[in-house]
């Protein structure tokens, strides 16, 4: 039987941007809001501000990630290009090229290039990506994938803050805000923890450090420089 072992980094492609989102959403839209709030800003303009701030925000997400990945992806494609122009004019340099690779992995010289032979029979470009650049369909740029994941989990954790907001009562909203975010932001870090194979308290601490620095810086921002809205 085929010896099966299931690892964790075949969710890189969508965990990093699913919990970038997620993150960005509830610091983000919570410290906005505490801002605002802060600010003596009225019940319905403090909602209003953080509908405004997931929508553009989730926007903004999707519309950075797609650029973003989609320049990685344009970076791997000119090297892939460049490799398969060099391995169709050049494949006696590429066989020394990936034989030097594997020497410099531990095998003697022999079997280095007996493997490079038969690796570039089997697929050449392939062996190329994975050994000389290092690319793999595990971290493969995915654009849309990222695209999605940011907006769809930013929304998700921008609603989290905003919910609280639309039910606390007005004397109680930064407290509740404040401290219902921590809490969904150790959640948040506790699960991306656990799906990467991390440590629960590790990545739920060190999310939830940085938005409490988030929140309260913002929170003294607005209350210094705010001024009351009707």
């Amino acid at each position: 039987m085929r010896h099966f072992e299931f690892h964790k980094s075949h969710r890189i492609a969508w965990l990093r941007a699913a919990v970038l989102g997620a993150n960005d959403g509830i610091v983000s839209t919570a410290s906005l809001i505490i801002g605002v709030a802060a600010a003596q800003a009225s019940h319905s303009s403090i909602l209003l501000t953080g509908i405004a701030g997931l929508v553009a925000g989730a926007m903004s997400m999707a519309a950075g990630e797609y650029v973003s990945v989609s320049s990685q992806a344009d970076t791997e494609s000119a090297d892939l290009a460049k490799e398969s122009h060099e391995l169709a004019h050049e494949p006696e340099s590429e066989l020394k090229e990936l034989t030097g690779i594997y020497i410099g992995r531990g095998l003697n010289a022999d079997l280095a290039h007996q493997v490079a032979l038969a690796l570039t029979a089997h697929d050449a470009l392939g062996a190329h990506a994975r050994d000389e650049l290092g690319m793999s369909d595990t971290v493969a740029a995915k654009p849309l994938v990222a695209a999605a994941a940011s907006a769809g989990t930013f929304a998700v954790g921008a609603a989290l803050p905003l919910i609280v907001t639309a039910l606390a009562p007005q004397p109680y909203l930064i407290k509740a805000v404040t401290g219902l975010s921590l809490l969904f932001l150790a959640i948040l870090g506790g699960l991306a923890a656990k799906a990467g194979g991390a440590k629960l308290i590790t990545g739920a601490s060190r999310v939830a450090f940085w938005g409490a620095l988030a929140m309260l810086i913002t929170a003294m921002v607005g209350k210094l420089f705010g001024v009351a809205l009707t």
